[in-house]
Protein backbone atom coordinates (compact mmCIF):
# COMPACT_ATOMS: atom_id res chain seq x y z
CA UNK A 1 0.00 0.00 0.00
CA UNK A 2 1.52 3.39 -0.71
CA UNK A 3 2.39 5.57 2.06
CA UNK A 4 0.34 8.99 0.97
CA UNK A 5 2.34 10.88 3.42
CA UNK A 6 5.65 10.13 1.30
CA UNK A 7 6.99 12.29 -1.52
CA UNK A 8 6.94 10.77 -5.08
CA UNK A 9 7.84 12.27 -8.48
CA UNK A 10 5.38 14.11 -10.85
CA UNK A 11 4.23 11.31 -13.38
CA UNK A 12 5.47 11.10 -16.61
CA UNK A 13 2.45 12.11 -19.03
CA UNK A 14 1.26 10.51 -22.58
CA UNK A 15 1.27 7.06 -24.26
CA UNK A 16 4.11 4.11 -23.36
CA UNK A 17 5.66 5.74 -20.39
CA UNK A 18 6.96 4.37 -16.89
CA UNK A 19 4.75 5.86 -15.03
CA UNK A 20 2.91 3.20 -13.03
CA UNK A 21 4.39 3.78 -9.50
CA UNK A 22 3.67 7.64 -9.61
CA UNK A 23 0.16 7.54 -10.62
CA UNK A 24 -0.42 5.13 -8.19
CA UNK A 25 1.18 7.70 -5.15
CA UNK A 26 0.15 10.93 -6.93
CA UNK A 27 -4.08 9.24 -6.23
CA UNK A 28 -3.45 8.20 -2.86
CA UNK A 29 -2.29 11.46 -1.97
CA UNK A 30 -4.78 13.43 -3.47
CA UNK A 31 -7.50 10.64 -2.88
CA UNK A 32 -9.41 12.85 0.23
CA UNK A 33 -10.10 15.85 -2.13
CA UNK A 34 -10.42 13.72 -5.24
CA UNK A 35 -14.26 14.34 -5.62
CA UNK A 36 -14.48 17.71 -4.74
CA UNK A 37 -10.97 18.44 -7.14
CA UNK A 38 -13.38 16.86 -10.15
CA UNK A 39 -15.91 19.38 -9.70
CA UNK A 40 -13.37 22.42 -10.24
CA UNK A 41 -11.86 20.56 -13.17
CA UNK A 42 -14.69 19.64 -15.39
CA UNK A 43 -16.21 23.17 -14.48
CA UNK A 44 -18.81 21.64 -12.11
CA UNK A 45 -20.60 19.41 -14.89
CA UNK A 46 -18.94 16.18 -14.70
CA UNK A 47 -22.00 14.50 -13.26
CA UNK A 48 -23.81 15.38 -16.59
CA UNK A 49 -20.59 14.07 -18.34
CA UNK A 50 -21.26 10.78 -16.39
CA UNK A 51 -24.92 10.47 -17.08
CA UNK A 52 -24.31 10.33 -20.82
CA UNK A 53 -21.61 7.87 -20.64
CA UNK A 54 -23.42 5.93 -18.62
CA UNK A 55 -26.71 5.65 -20.84
CA UNK A 56 -24.62 4.41 -23.46
CA UNK A 57 -22.73 1.97 -21.60
CA UNK A 58 -26.13 0.52 -20.50
CA UNK A 59 -27.75 0.53 -23.82
CA UNK A 60 -27.41 -3.24 -24.26
CA UNK A 61 -28.70 -4.13 -20.65
CA UNK A 62 -25.82 -5.43 -19.64
CA UNK A 63 -25.80 -8.15 -17.06
CA UNK A 64 -21.88 -7.93 -16.25
CA UNK A 65 -19.97 -4.61 -16.03
CA UNK A 66 -16.59 -3.44 -15.42
CA UNK A 67 -15.52 0.44 -14.31
CA UNK A 68 -11.62 0.10 -15.19
CA UNK A 69 -9.99 2.75 -12.94
CA UNK A 70 -12.72 3.51 -10.91
CA UNK A 71 -11.45 5.90 -8.26
CA UNK A 72 -13.61 6.81 -5.83
CA UNK A 73 -16.66 5.05 -7.44
CA UNK A 74 -18.92 7.89 -8.52
CA UNK A 75 -19.21 5.93 -12.41
CA UNK A 76 -19.31 2.66 -11.10
CA UNK A 77 -21.99 3.50 -8.30
CA UNK A 78 -24.09 5.78 -11.29
CA UNK A 79 -23.87 2.75 -13.18
CA UNK A 80 -25.63 0.41 -10.69
CA UNK A 81 -28.40 3.05 -10.02
CA UNK A 82 -29.64 2.90 -13.70
CA UNK A 83 -29.43 -0.45 -14.11
CA UNK A 84 -29.76 -2.10 -10.49
CA UNK A 85 -30.07 -5.72 -12.27
CA UNK A 86 -26.39 -5.79 -13.23
CA UNK A 87 -23.76 -6.93 -11.36
CA UNK A 88 -21.22 -4.40 -11.50
CA UNK A 89 -17.99 -4.65 -10.30
CA UNK A 90 -15.06 -1.27 -10.20
CA UNK A 91 -11.87 -1.78 -9.90
CA UNK A 92 -8.80 0.46 -9.64
CA UNK A 93 -4.99 0.12 -8.44
CA UNK A 94 -4.81 2.67 -5.63
CA UNK A 95 -6.23 1.03 -2.27
CA UNK A 96 -6.86 4.30 -0.80
CA UNK A 97 -9.36 5.44 -3.54
CA UNK A 98 -10.90 1.82 -2.92
CA UNK A 99 -11.49 2.65 0.19
CA UNK A 100 -13.75 5.44 -0.24
CA UNK A 101 -15.45 3.80 -3.00
CA UNK A 102 -15.97 1.25 -0.58
CA UNK A 103 -17.52 4.15 2.18
CA UNK A 104 -19.65 5.38 -0.66
CA UNK A 105 -20.98 1.78 -1.50
CA UNK A 106 -22.08 1.30 2.01
CA UNK A 107 -24.07 4.98 2.23
CA UNK A 108 -25.94 4.87 -0.84
CA UNK A 109 -26.57 0.91 -0.45
CA UNK A 110 -25.76 0.06 -3.82
CA UNK A 111 -24.23 -3.39 -3.91
CA UNK A 112 -20.92 -2.56 -6.05
CA UNK A 113 -18.04 -5.11 -6.16
CA UNK A 114 -14.57 -3.10 -4.98
CA UNK A 115 -11.69 -5.19 -6.29
CA UNK A 116 -8.03 -3.79 -6.58
CA UNK A 117 -6.38 -4.73 -10.34
CA UNK A 118 -4.29 -3.42 -12.69
CA UNK A 119 -5.82 -1.79 -15.88
CA UNK A 120 -2.79 -3.30 -18.39
CA UNK A 121 -3.04 -6.75 -16.40
CA UNK A 122 -7.10 -7.28 -16.06
CA UNK A 123 -7.42 -10.50 -13.19
CA UNK A 124 -10.32 -11.54 -14.96
CA UNK A 125 -10.75 -13.79 -17.99
CA UNK A 126 -11.49 -13.53 -21.37
CA UNK A 127 -15.12 -12.36 -22.35
CA UNK A 128 -16.39 -12.20 -18.33
CA UNK A 129 -18.29 -8.28 -18.99
CA UNK A 130 -20.98 -7.22 -21.74
CA UNK A 131 -19.54 -3.58 -20.59
CA UNK A 132 -16.56 -2.12 -19.68
CA UNK A 133 -15.99 1.52 -18.60
CA UNK A 134 -13.49 3.80 -17.94
CA UNK A 135 -14.41 7.63 -16.90
CA UNK A 136 -11.56 9.96 -16.32
CA UNK A 137 -8.81 7.59 -15.76
CA UNK A 138 -7.74 6.08 -19.26
CA UNK A 139 -4.95 8.85 -19.79
CA UNK A 140 -3.50 7.68 -16.86
CA UNK A 141 -2.57 4.32 -18.68
CA UNK A 142 1.22 4.06 -19.42
CA UNK A 143 0.61 2.23 -22.82
CA UNK A 144 -3.17 2.66 -24.05
CA UNK A 145 -3.22 0.04 -26.82
CA UNK A 146 -2.26 -2.43 -23.39
CA UNK A 147 -5.17 -1.22 -21.92
CA UNK A 148 -7.39 -1.02 -25.06
CA UNK A 149 -6.04 -4.52 -25.85
CA UNK A 150 -6.64 -6.05 -22.05
CA UNK A 151 -10.72 -4.25 -22.64
CA UNK A 152 -11.47 -6.10 -25.55
CA UNK A 153 -9.97 -9.05 -24.18
CA UNK A 154 -12.66 -9.09 -20.93
CA UNK A 155 -15.48 -8.13 -23.49
CA UNK A 156 -17.77 -10.60 -24.52
CA UNK A 157 -18.49 -10.82 -28.22
CA UNK A 158 -20.94 -7.63 -29.11
CA UNK A 159 -20.12 -6.21 -25.40
CA UNK A 160 -19.94 -2.19 -25.62
CA UNK A 161 -16.64 -0.23 -24.28
CA UNK A 162 -17.50 3.60 -23.16
CA UNK A 163 -14.54 5.85 -22.17
CA UNK A 164 -14.93 8.97 -20.91
CA UNK A 165 -12.01 11.16 -20.88
CA UNK A 166 -10.87 15.08 -21.54
CA UNK A 167 -9.62 14.72 -24.69
CA UNK A 168 -7.20 18.42 -25.67
CA UNK A 169 -8.44 21.94 -25.67
CA UNK A 170 -9.98 22.34 -29.29
CA UNK A 171 -8.37 25.12 -31.21
CA UNK A 172 -10.98 27.75 -31.09
CA UNK A 173 -12.17 30.65 -28.72
CA UNK A 174 -13.80 28.49 -26.39
CA UNK A 175 -10.80 25.89 -26.32
CA UNK A 176 -8.17 28.46 -25.66
CA UNK A 177 -9.90 30.03 -22.91
CA UNK A 178 -10.27 26.74 -21.14
CA UNK A 179 -6.77 25.82 -22.01
CA UNK A 180 -5.79 29.34 -20.17
CA UNK A 181 -8.23 27.93 -17.22
CA UNK A 182 -6.75 24.69 -17.33
CA UNK A 183 -2.66 26.09 -17.32
CA UNK A 184 -2.99 28.66 -14.88
CA UNK A 185 -5.67 28.46 -12.91
CA UNK A 186 -6.56 24.99 -12.04
CA UNK A 187 -3.03 23.80 -10.79
CA UNK A 188 -3.31 26.60 -8.71
CA UNK A 189 -6.75 25.83 -6.85
CA UNK A 190 -5.42 22.17 -6.73
CA UNK A 191 -2.44 22.86 -4.71
CA UNK A 192 -4.72 25.40 -2.38
CA UNK A 193 -7.64 22.36 -1.59
CA UNK A 194 -5.09 18.99 -1.74
CA UNK A 195 -1.98 20.20 -0.80
CA UNK A 196 0.28 18.74 -4.08
CA UNK A 197 0.50 21.62 -6.74
CA UNK A 198 2.26 18.33 -8.46
CA UNK A 199 -1.03 16.65 -9.04
CA UNK A 200 -2.66 19.41 -10.37
CA UNK A 201 0.52 20.37 -12.93
CA UNK A 202 0.38 16.56 -13.58
CA UNK A 203 -3.22 17.13 -14.27
CA UNK A 204 -3.39 19.33 -17.05
CA UNK A 205 -0.04 18.16 -18.49
CA UNK A 206 -1.70 14.71 -18.57
CA UNK A 207 -5.18 16.02 -20.74
CA UNK A 208 -2.33 18.16 -23.23
CA UNK A 209 -0.46 15.30 -24.06
CA UNK A 210 -3.92 12.97 -24.87
CA UNK A 211 -4.05 11.49 -28.37
CA UNK A 212 -6.60 13.64 -30.12
CA UNK A 213 -10.29 12.44 -30.65
CA UNK A 214 -9.68 10.38 -34.12
CA UNK A 215 -6.12 8.86 -33.22
CA UNK A 216 -7.74 7.35 -30.13
CA UNK A 217 -10.70 6.04 -32.44
CA UNK A 218 -8.02 4.55 -34.67
CA UNK A 219 -6.57 3.03 -32.14
CA UNK A 220 -9.52 1.46 -30.70
CA UNK A 221 -10.42 0.12 -34.05
CA UNK A 222 -7.15 -1.22 -34.54
CA UNK A 223 -7.54 -3.15 -31.27
CA UNK A 224 -10.76 -4.78 -32.66
CA UNK A 225 -13.53 -2.08 -32.22
CA UNK A 226 -16.71 -0.75 -34.10
CA UNK A 227 -15.98 2.81 -32.45
CA UNK A 228 -17.72 6.66 -32.52
CA UNK A 229 -16.57 9.60 -30.91
CA UNK A 230 -18.97 12.34 -28.98
CA UNK A 231 -17.74 15.40 -27.53
CA UNK A 232 -19.55 16.85 -24.84
CA UNK A 233 -19.82 20.45 -23.79
CA UNK A 234 -17.69 22.24 -26.65
CA UNK A 235 -15.36 19.48 -26.72
CA UNK A 236 -14.02 20.00 -22.48
CA UNK A 237 -15.04 15.98 -22.35
CA UNK A 238 -15.19 13.63 -24.86
CA UNK A 239 -17.30 9.82 -25.01
CA UNK A 240 -15.74 7.36 -26.82
CA UNK A 241 -18.16 4.67 -27.05
CA UNK A 242 -17.12 0.73 -28.99
CA UNK A 243 -18.50 -2.58 -29.36
CA UNK A 244 -16.49 -5.64 -29.89
CA UNK A 245 -17.01 -7.07 -33.05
Amino acid sequence: MTDPQRPHSKPAVGDRQDKGADVQAMFATIAPHYDLLNRILSLGVDQTWRWTAAREALAKAPRRVLDIATGTGDFALELKRRAPYAEVTGSDFVPEMLELARAKGRQTGLKVTWEEGDALHLPYPDASFDAVTCAFGFRNFSDYERGLAEMYRVLAPGGRLAILEFPPPAENLFGQVYRLYFQQVLPRIGAVISGDGGAYTYLPESVLAFPEPRTLLAMMRQAGFSARYRPLTFGIAGLWVADKR
